[in-house]
């Protein structure tokens, strides 16, 4: 199994430390937005891809699914998704790129911030709608192409360290490209919204939404420095059926 940054020790313990592994949905300032898009669960069969502590799993559960399945490639993920989340959930642990359940297994297909870490969208979207069931819905949030274009995804700062603009640039060049994530280095694949639109088309999906989420009135009152993410996309929120 390929190696993976959140099973790091020094990752993982940053990374949990994090709102949004703490507070769970609620300290994901797209939250929100996402719930929105998503499908009523009540007697549906869910599959939650990189589903880290197991949060959204969970949603689904308390919403009424009739089954839900996580698939991540940590295993310290898994073993925090296990240990805060119902029993009844089935963790898999393997990487997105390589599952193979059969035709028509599930009802929903959700995924939350872990496409970008893939290399190939479209290996994905096909490998989504040979498992989900007519009229199913796959519903997803990756890191906006505008925020992956150009590697860094921090700002341009000036002598004072005042920020002066976020960098886009490569966009159209697709591929590999190292960022720094609390303070590691991390490998993410850029893909353009062309890539993510007709991945879905060509799939046999029918888009049913499309949101660039912005940070919350409340977290635009409370948190310092939030009002500087409204000059930038950071997040993708993709909501579809298959046809």
């Amino acid at each position: 199994m390929k190696q993976n940054k959140y099973d790091d020790k020094i990752f993982f313990e940053k990374y949990s430390q994090m709102d949004r592994s703490v507070k769970g949905l609620e300290g994901a300032g797209e939250w929100k937005t996402l719930e929105s898009m998503l499908p009523d669960f009540k007697g549906k069969r869910v599959l939650d891809l990189g589903c880290g502590f197991g949060w959204h799993c969970q949603y689904a559960v308390e919403h009424g699914a009739k089954a839900v399945t996580g698939v991540d490639i940590s295993e310290k993920m898994l073993a925090g998704a296990r240990e805060k989340t119902d029993d009844s959930i089935c963790y898999i642990q393997m990487p997105i790129e390589e599952i193979s359940f059969d035709q028509d297994s599930f009802d929903v297909v959700i995924s939350s911030l872990a496409f970008h870490y893939l290399e190939s969208f479209d290996q994905i979207a096909g490998k989504v709608s040979s498992c989900l069931a007519s009229g199913g819905d796959f519903v997803f949030s990756v890191e906006h192409p505008v925020f992956t274009a150009y590697g860094s995804q921090n700002w341009y700062y000036d002598e004072n360290g005042n920020i002066l603009h976020f960098p886009v640039d490569r966009y159209f060049f697709e591929g590999k490209r190292e960022a720094e994530f609390l303070g590691e280095k991390v490998i993410k694949y850029h893909k353009t919204l062309t890539t993510y639109i007709n991945g879905l088309i060509q799939g046999g999906f029918e888009l049913t939404g499309v949101v660039e989420p912005q940070p919350s009135a409340h977290l635009l009152e409370t948190v310092k420095g939030m009002e500087d993410e409204l000059r930038r996309p950071m997040m993708l929120i993709v909501s579809a059926k298959k046809k």
